[in-house]
């Protein structure tokens, strides 16, 4: 399945609003054939290269399309999903939510002192 990514682009002195350019990777042949050789028509300009009405419908600058993936480091969140507590649970679960509460309240008062004995 294709996936659609936007890679930032730098802004120019004349730019209204941030330009990026559209990247779909994962595609096959189809998608490559149409974005390639597509023709959109609409009763204003007849028909015209697929590409360049997908560009200008949705303000990119261009449209890059890959079979293979591309990753794209702007858009690559997984550092701020860092776990900050870990909770391992066994055994019994009579009580559970107790003390999952009290281990992570114990937990964050021992990171308060931590953090007020380094200021």
């Amino acid at each position: 399945m294709p996936r659609i990514q936007i890679l930032p682009l730098p802004e120019g002195a004349s730019d209204e609003r941030p330009p990026f350019a559209l990247v779909i990777d994962q595609a096959d042949e189809t998608i490559l054939q149409s974005l390639a050789y597509g023709i959109a028509y609409d009763s204003d300009s007849g028909g015209r290269p697929l590409r360049d009405a997908l560009k200008d419908e949705l303000g990119a600058r261009g449209i890059l399309c890959f079979t293979e993936t591309i990753e794209i480091p702007a858009n690559d969140v997984t550092a701020y999903a860092t776990p900050t507590a870990i909770v391992h649970v066994e055994g019994d679960t009579t009580g559970l939510a107790e003390r999952v509460e009290e281990t992570l309240t114990k937990i964050i008062a021992r990171t308060r002192q931590e953090q007020e004995g380094h200021k």
